[in-house]
């Protein structure tokens, strides 16, 4: 008897545990049921604003897009996956190398600007603007036939610079300079003094090369 009341006793304790489980699961239902009713009456006058606001946006564009252009377009999007899959992997990758290069450009930014306030400071600019005044003034004093001109004889014209620019001729030109600049012109000038000079060695090897400079001209 006390067994098959204790049995009894088991069979109870578990129809209660199920009862109590049975009505948790009941309740928990509930509250996911009324959870889901509240969001959709939540979001029911949101998509209804939605609804109407892709009505209006639709009906401005219904001339210009039909519905087959946008069944087109998602085919084609839809063809394409792969193709948009490795883009935004490339998207991707480039962001990241942005994301580690970022501290090197900046630093690069900021070298690059120290240098160009140094050269500022130092004149290059003010140098380069100068040389664009040169360069506008020289294009617009030449025609172009001299420019042609020039171009056939550039050759000729490095050469004679080359050879003007040797520093005996520089030494020469230095020192005629000077004495122009210097020294002025005798007070008195006789013959006699003249005749006098040409005894100096000097002024014997500047007439020669005046002589051979006044020969080279006449032959060309």
């Amino acid at each position: 008897m006390d067994q098959t009341v204790a049995e009894l006793n088991q069979k109870i304790d578990a129809l209660t545990e199920q009862v109590a489980f049975l009505t948790e699961e009941a309740r928990q239902q509930k509250r996911r049921r009324q959870e889901w009713e509240e969001l959709q009456n939540d979001l029911t006058p949101v998509a209804g604003e939605m609804y109407r606001l892709t009505v209006e946006q639709l009906n401005e564009i219904e001339s210009y897009v039909q519905l087959e252009d946008g069944l087109r377009l998602l085919k084609r999007l839809m063809r394409n996956t792969r193709n948009l899959e490795q883009m935004l992997d490339q998207m991707e990758s480039v962001a990241a190398m942005w994301q580690d290069l970022s501290p090197l450009s900046q630093d690069a930014f900021l070298t690059l600007m120290q240098r160009m306030d140094e050269m500022e400071r130092k004149g290059y600019f003010a140098f380069l603007r100068g040389g664009m005044a040169i360069a506008d003034n020289v294009v617009t004093s030449f025609t172009e036939e001299d420019v042609r001109q020039l171009g056939e004889n550039i050759v000729l014209i490095l050469q004679t610079v080359k050879e003007m620019t040797q520093p005996e001729i520089m030494t020469m030109m230095r020192n005629t300079a000077h004495v122009i600049r210097e020294e002025g012109p005798p007070v008195d000038v006789s013959m006699f003094t003249i005749l006098r000079q040409l005894n100096d060695p000097a002024v014997k090897r500047g007439l020669a090369k005046t002589l051979s400079v006044l020969r080279t001209v006449s032959e060309n």
